[in-house]
């Protein structure tokens, strides 16, 4: 990571496609392979194509090219799967990338490097659908117990290039989407070939992909940049029906959400140049926060020693999390807490992992 670490400005410049100025193409094409930004690249070769190394051209176009193959054989995947979801009676929500690649026109498809299949049902249909994609090849590779508190299973077949991840809730803690009622509120139904969908709204994917790169991904306790999922949240303020960025914040329940939803946009108007509202992106915490991933960023030995600033926001998260799931949490409002030491070890080892995507 440290070779490639003080590339991030150069990368953001060239996604977001300013002019090529004073690029070390090796560092920077090493920063889009680590973040999974490669293809994503391929509208910046395409505008300066006539002023850029041969071979960096060459390259992008390449992964692009490659990544465009992949990805139509994951929408035949998901449409089969739907398909046979369909067949029981069961119209799934298509999550993060899974809906990006349902809506996406053949030509955008190349854009985004995915790893597997999100796919949400509803509780009473996940022993449904299990059964569903198993009757058309799947096998089981990992499923919480039924009780689970979240659960998943992931399923996958040998000819495939990617596995389905099937769960029943939106990515992350189910207390942060408390004020925005149930995820089916927010989706539209769509056809995708052959099957129906509900692909969520462009808002709603911008929340959920906030609250899995923030919270699940434990962005927000590492000081990690996704900018990959950046990458998506600008493409999404550029949609037909663009991110109601307003209506997003004013609905966040607590200051912990507030701050990290605040602490993204802060992310996606500096280094994208999205245009996120002033008033969203000038609080001190989430401007800390921002600054911080841009050192832990150059800087990759500030990491262990900045993960101290979790603990400015940790008070929130024990709080909020407690007042939801219990009916005395409000009588713990003023309680000064530190994370356990099972949660420490958790958030350090993670914080000295190298991890995809990531920077």
């Amino acid at each position: 990571m440290a070779r490639h670490s003080s590339a991030v400005r150069s990368l953001c410049n060239c996604l977001r496609g300013m002019p090529p100025v004073d690029i070390e193409w090796t560092s920077v094409i090493g920063l889009a392979n680590q973040t999974l930004t490669t293809p994503a690249l391929i509208d910046f070769v395409d505008k300066f194509a006539s002023v850029l190394p041969e071979d960096v051209c060459a390259y992008i176009r390449y992964i692009h090219r490659r990544n465009g193959l992949r990805n139509n054989r994951l929408v035949a995947q998901l449409e089969e799967a739907v398909v046979a979801l369909n067949g029981h009676g069961i119209t799934p929500v298509l999550l993060k990338g899974a809906s990006t690649l349902a809506t996406a026109p053949e030509a955008r498809r190349g854009v985004r490097i995915m790893s597997d299949l999100d796919i949400m049902v509803m509780p009473d249909e996940a022993r449904t659908a299990v059964a569903a994609l198993s009757g058309i090849g799947y096998d089981i590779h990992n499923q919480t117990p039924p009780e689970s508190h979240r659960w998943y299973a992931d399923l996958n077949r040998p000819q495939d290039v990617g596995s389905i991840d099937l769960q029943q809730a939106a990515p992350g803690p189910a207390y942060l989407y408390q004020n925005f009622g149930h995820a089916l509120n927010h989706c539209i139904p769509a056809p995708l070939g052959r099957a129906r969908v509900y692909i969520p709204t462009p808002t709603f994917q911008a929340l959920m992909l906030i609250i899995h790169d923030q919270f699940q991904d434990y962005g927000y306790w590492l000081g990690d940049l996704d900018l990959r999922h950046l990458v998506e949240l600008r493409d999404l303020s550029h949609s037909a029906e663009p991110v109601d960025w307003e209506k997003l914040t004013s609905r966040v329940s607590g200051d912990l959400m507030k701050n990290a939803v605040e602490t993204q946009l802060i992310a996606v108007a500096e280094l994208l140049g999205v245009d996120i509202p002033r008033a969203l992106r000038s609080r001190l915490i989430p401007r800390l926060q921002f600054m911080r991933q841009l050192m832990q960023a150059r800087f990759p030995a500030t990491r262990v020693p900045l993960l101290a600033m979790s603990l400015l926001d940790f008070r929130n998260y024990r709080r909020e999390a407690t007042i939801v799931s219990t009916t005395t949490g409000a009588n713990r409002r003023g309680l000064w807490t530190v994370p356990r030491a099972s949660t420490l070890r958790l958030l350090l080892n993670a914080t000295t992992a190298a991890r995809a995507g990531k920077v």
